[in-house]
């Protein structure tokens, strides 16, 4: 029954949905939402400094939120069937509000991706939730334009994030990033509080547990493993060994439960793997997953930590990137069904790795337009792919299993972002010490550049001092070193996907092409 037919078989509710103002309430818990996936980007070197943590811990408070909020998605639709979609919106954004303001207050890098984590099991579902409301209350002929005020929705939060998240770190401290989201939620909740009607959940779904229980588990455990690994020496420690276990073990049980689970009754609908459109969708997301979230991870501490930029201009800079995407995805959108989607997938990875070649050649003395233009290309190209890989991925599906297929794209994408960053992290230390080692050994009272007046002057290394000066700027130089290694690995794994381009296959020339929003998302 939708929202409608509930308020016209109710006589004490109104006859007429409010449609404004619903859309307005859901809007603002979805722009709140999306908004803490980048807000927080450039008030980490802040953090780290505040929370007394090493640069690749500090990257904790990224994934613990997004593998969250991957693990939790799949739960909506089960949580809806059995609470009512009403009751569950009004929990996620109470949850998510109050998760954000143990955010502000944490006094430890331990309380922070805590709260992160609840942060991203409430927020998990009020994307979906906002998508399936709108669809709920507007008749079809005008669903078309609902979805269109819902992507930009959807966009606008990553665009603010970067400025909004400089701005408050600049004039406050980084904690109001989070405090922000108090007055937002509660605006929210009440207005979903006040005109969304409560229709009873119909517990006619059936979830599987054990299924979503072990994926979770597997998850779970290899995200630890990749954020600590590097800190525990890896497999010298017994930590990374127990997690190795538990993952190795929980996709075992999980891989033997799909398999051995009668059609229709497993979390994960194995008659997916069947479809190729489908299968290089996942791997295509999970590149694009990886590349986007590392990209945003690593620039804003490059900026601050590196070249001196004020957190504010280093929001500034770094926003282009989704106005470009948002830019990009609107005009694809009229291209889908007239182009080849494999073309317009062609053209948004070469964009990419263009804008990745760019940030490889990116030295320590950076203007700001030298920032903005790469970041500005990469959303274009990022903008591209989303539409069209979201269209290729699920048109040779069958309808009835699109839900299953939405859940696990979405779930494999921010895998995805939640490994990439992770990588960047721990390869960012690693080959910052790589680096500063090597350019140690040529620094000696034998070498030429040495010898220069102004450089003894500045690094004296007869003197505590200078040699103290030197360190910092070998240090410099080394961090520089390993973030443009970052950035080529990233561009090679963009070129790397470009030829599996071809085991895309179009859809039919007479089969309609429809772009699933929730899977963009």
């Amino acid at each position: 029954m939708t929202a409608a037919a509930a308020a016209g078989a109710d006589n004490t509710s109104p006859p007429v949905i409010n449609r404004t103002m619903i859309t307005l309430a859901i809007m603002v818990a979805t722009i709140m939402q999306t908004l803490d996936s980048t807000i927080a980007n450039v008030a980490l070197p802040h953090m780290q400094g505040s929370l007394s943590a090493s640069q690749d811990q500090i990257t904790w408070v990224l994934t613990s939120y997004i593998v969250a909020a991957a693990i939790a998605t799949p739960l909506t639709g089960w949580l809806c069937d059995r609470f009512g979609q009403r009751n569950v919106f009004l929990t996620s954004i109470l949850g998510f509000t109050l998760a954000s303001a143990f955010c502000g207050m944490s006094m430890s890098l331990t309380e922070i991706v805590a709260a992160r984590l609840l942060q991203g099991v409430f927020g998990a579902a009020l994307v979906p939730l906002s998508q399936a409301v709108l669809l709920d209350i507007n008749p079809r002929e005008k669903q078309g334009s609902a979805m269109a005020v819902w992507g930009m929705g959807v966009m606008v939060g990553p665009i603010l994030g970067p400025t909004l998240g400089g701005w408050l770190t600049d004039s406050y401290n980084w904690r109001w990033v989070f405090f922000i989201n108090m007055p937002i939620g509660a605006l929210a909740f009440y207005g979903v509080w006040r005109y969304i009607r409560n229709i009873p959940g119909a517990r006619s779904l059936r979830f599987d547990m054990f299924g979503f229980g072990t994926l979770s588990l597997a998850i779970g455990a290899l995200q630890l493993l990749l954020d600590r690994g590097a800190q525990n020496d890896w497999f010298n420690s017994l930590e990374t060994w127990i997690e190795a276990i538990v993952f190795g073990l929980s996709l075992a049980y999980f891989v033997a439960h799909t398999a051995f689970s009668p059609a229709g009754k497993s979390f994960f609908n194995y008659r997916l793997l069947k479809n190729s459109n489908f299968v290089g969708g996942l791997l295509f997301i999970f590149i694009v997953g990886a590349v986007l979230y590392a990209t945003r991870a690593l620039t804003p501490p490059m900026l601050q930590n590196l070249m001196g930029y004020p957190v504010a201009t280093t929001g500034l800079v770094t926003a282009p990137s989704g106005i470009g995407t948002m830019v990009a995805m609107l005009l694809v959108g009229r291209m889908v069904g007239k182009v080849d989607l494999r073309l317009l997938l062609l053209t948004g990875f070469l964009v990419a790795a263009f804008s990745l070649w760019q940030m490889t050649r990116y030295t320590l003395v950076l203007g700001e337009s030298d920032i903005i233009w790469p970041g500005l290309i990469q959303g274009v190209g990022l903008g591209l792919i989303f539409v069209p890989l979201s269209a290729a991925s699920f048109a040779t599906l069958e309808p009835s299993m699109r839900a299953d297929g939405t859940a696990i794209y979405s779930l494999v994408r921010n895998i995805g972002s939640s490994i990439g960053i992770s990588l960047v992290q721990t390869l960012l230390v690693r080959n910052t010490q790589i680096a500063h080692a090597a350019i140690g050994e040529q620094i000696n009272n034998a070498n030429p550049a040495l010898q220069d007046a102004a450089v003894q002057s500045a690094y004296n290394l007869n003197l505590d001092s200078g040699i103290a000066a030197l360190n910092v700027e070998v240090t410099r130089q080394a961090s520089m070193m390993a973030y443009l290694d970052d950035f080529k690995l990233m561009l090679i794994l963009t070129l790397a996907v470009i030829p599996l381009l071809l085991l895309l296959r179009p859809p039919g020339k007479n089969k309609k092409i429809e772009v699933d929003h929730a899977a963009m998302e």
